[in-house]
């Protein structure tokens, strides 16, 4: 078995707002994996702090045209 298969991995459910641990819900609801509880329960928060980010960069790329 490889290191990365023996690890624990948790997931955030968007249908139910709890971590999980393993891949126990369906595909659609499931953000992840992440490498530790703390940082499932925060996958909204970077989730939305990176599309802000994509978003600047988007409109500072569409102002060089």
């Amino acid at each position: 078995m490889s290191e990365e298969s023996t690890q624990r991995q948790y997931w955030y459910n968007t249908r139910t707002g709890q971590v999980e641990e393993g891949h126990r819900s369906s595909w659609t609801n499931l953000m992840g994996p992440y490498p530790t509880r703390e940082a499932a329960q925060h996958a909204l928060e970077l989730a939305r702090s990176r599309n802000e980010s994509w978003e600047d960069e988007d409109r500072e790329w569409r102002g060089r045209d």
